[in-house]
């Protein structure tokens, strides 16, 4: 495996915005009418894909885009950072001549608010908002743009979503369990890789690298 792009998920992936998500959670269920979450059954949650969440919800397919807005205009004057551990991991990688990408179905207002200028700054492109063909279409974009092989390119996420969306585009699928979806419920789904740590996505990515640093021009050649 070479990888010359890795194009990261936000929420659960580099900004640990789940605590905030269920502290909201009930309050949303109130205003759009679908069943309150028990604080025992948050774990459940984290083993289920995005359509079992609403079915075991009874969330209705037509308020999904309704809630998601409302959800970001929250999340807007929310409290959220990134992973301790994301921003030097970032800066590694960059430095070790990985290019970075972002996709996410949050608005670029509040990607840019949590990650801030400097690292926001690292990704040389990045897709926001709902699109109509999914986050596979939005990871299609990318890559096409990139101007890379598919093989080359790694989709990095928290949820079964992701994976799912990573293997319709065609890109190497990296789930991380540090997010919205347990790791194990991740591992069901087979990942062509699964970090259950920041340390441990670094050294896959470092080893995904390593062919960029071989073939790198060397200082005096």
């Amino acid at each position: 495996m070479t990888l010359r792009l890795a194009i990261f998920d936000f929420d659960g992936t580099l900004a640990d915005s789940f605590p905030w998500f269920t502290s909201v959670l009930n309050q949303v269920a109130a205003r759009y009418h679908f069943r309150p979450v028990a604080a025992e059954e948050v774990g459940l949650l984290r083993q289920l894909d995005a359509r079992q969440i609403l079915t075991h919800l009874a969330v209705p397919g037509w308020k999904v885009p309704l809630i998601a807005a409302h959800m970001r205009q929250l999340q807007a004057r929310a409290d959220i950072a990134p992973f301790p551990a994301l921003p030097a991991l970032l800066d590694g990688l960059a430095g070790d001549g990985l290019r970075l990408a972002l996709v996410s179905s949050n608005q670029e207002a509040n990607i840019r608010r949590t990650l801030g200028p400097a690292l926001f700054a690292r990704f040389e492109q990045v897709e926001c908002g709902a699109g109509l063909f999914g986050k596979a279409g939005r990871l299609r974009r990318v890559a096409d743009r990139s101007g890379l092989a598919k093989s080359e390119i790694a989709a990095i996420g928290d949820e079964i979503r992701d994976i799912e969306a990573a293997r319709a585009a065609g890109l190497v699928a990296i789930a991380v369990g540090w997010g919205y979806t347990a790791a194990e419920a991740l591992a069901a789904r087979a990942p062509d890789h699964l970090a259950r740590t920041p340390e441990e996505l670094g050294r896959i990515l470092s080893r995904g690298t390593r062919g960029l640093q071989d073939n790198a021009p060397q200082h005096g050649a």
